[in-house]
């Protein structure tokens, strides 16, 4: 019995052991993947100051959607690793699975396949325009657009903010007073060179964009941003690849959409302020 005994304590004990054995390994098979994927969060964006700033040696601010972005997912253990491409080949990127996330999309009811848009906005953007400081002319309607230089970017599309717009720019009965500014990352700051030039007279852009170019270019003298702007909103939503396993890129969601959520008000405000922006009222 005692032989039996010791024998019997012997196996308990064996069997204590495979049960921990076990479980060790199967705690390491399951954590090690989850804690390596989690511990990086691939990120793609262009620039599109103050939104996304790409750095440079003078200035390493990343933008108020940058830091939203940073401030949410360090918040849960996240490490941010950052891409700075032209929006076309970040798009790529995250179709191909080489970007977890673009934090800026224009939002379309009719999404691509290869990614998953988040369900709360990054920012749902008030439009405006900018003029000559000595100029009375404000927006009321395609009709006010009459006789007026109007400045865009090639292929910039105003379609989810006002069709008719985009309509007015792209007909070619128009299209000598229209003039597209062709260039890269310094568009919007010779569009506004221009305008106090007298070369055009008016641009449409997202109100902080103008607030942060106009205050950086220093032409507050010469220039005024008026409102209204456009009739609709800029809706940008963050993507997601869909590459990032399901229950993965859900769990990614729920961290922006919870921590974005958060972020209204004064957090908000604070990172505008950053910027020298503000939501107008």
């Amino acid at each position: 019995m005692l032989r039996n005994k010791k024998l019997s304590n012997k196996k308990a004990k064996n069997k204590r052991l495979n049960y921990f054995s076990f479980l060790m390994v199967f705690l390491a098979g399951i954590s090690v993947p989850h804690i390596g994927y989690a511990a990086a969060l691939k990120v793609c964006y262009d620039q599109w100051p103050p939104m996304t700033i790409f750095p440079s040696e003078g200035d390493s601010e990343r933008g108020v959607v940058i830091d939203m972005l940073e401030q949410i997912y360090s918040s849960k253990g996240y490490q941010l690793e950052y891409y700075e491409v032209p929006l076309a080949r970040g798009l790529d990127m995250v179709k191909e699975g080489l970007c977890d996330v673009l934090p800026e999309y224009l939002y379309s009811k009719n999404p691509d396949d290869h990614f998953v848009y988040a369900d709360e906005e990054t920012f749902a953007y008030t439009t405006a325009f900018v003029v000559r400081r000595d100029d009375p002319w404000r927006y009321n309607g395609i009709q006010s657009l009459k006789g007026k230089r109007i400045a865009t970017g090639p292929g910039w599309d105003y379609s989810s903010m006002s069709a008719g717009y985009q309509d007015y720019i792209d007909d070619p009965r128009n299209s000598n007073l229209v003039e597209v500014v062709a260039g890269y990352d310094d568009v919007v700051d010779r569009i506004f060179q221009m305008i106090s030039e007298n070369r055009v007279d008016l641009y449409a852009d997202n109100d902080l964009v103008l607030q942060y170019v106009l205050n950086r270019l220093n032409l507050n003298d010469d220039l005024q941003i008026v409102r209204p702007g456009l009739e609709n909103k800029l809706v940008e939503m963050p993507i997601f690849s869909k590459n990032i396993p399901t229950e993965k890129r859900q769990d990614l969601i729920k961290i922006w959409n919870e921590g974005r959520l958060a972020m209204k008000g004064e957090k908000e405000q604070v990172l505008l302020n950053k910027y020298k922006v503000s939501l107008a009222k």
